[in-house]
């Protein structure tokens, strides 16, 4: 196993081994697509309101080699935020007209 994804959704936890970078990018794009489609509604509690913008409905995360992490979080409205880190995560900036993916891409081949 060269690379690992390890996809996040509520409660369940799915695992996928891939040979390389790039195959594990693809899969993340996959399944992030896919799992962008679904929406969740505003949660609230006692003093605050969670928009879905502001939750991490799902996250896909890429274990490598050398302690590599990254991924991309798909949040409650369908929006998608590249990030890289492991303790301290912090956000890819993305370039004008540049997803997520390609950000995560370009970020991590660079």
């Amino acid at each position: 196993m060269a690379h690992r994804v390890v996809v996040r959704s509520g409660p369940r936890v799915e695992r996928l081994d891939a040979a390389s970078l790039d195959a594990a990018l693809a899969l993340i794009e996959e399944r992030a697509r896919a799992l962008a489609q679904t929406r969740s509604k505003p949660v609230e509690l006692r003093f605050r309101t969670f928009e879905p913008v502001q939750q991490v409905a799902h996250r896909l995360e890429l274990r490598g080699e050398r302690g590599l992490r990254a991924g991309v979080d798909v949040r409650g409205d369908g929006s998608v935020e590249a990030w890289t880190g492991r303790l301290r995560r912090q956000v890819v900036a993305q370039e004008p007209g540049e997803s997520a993916y390609a950000a995560l891409r370009r970020t991590l081949q660079s």
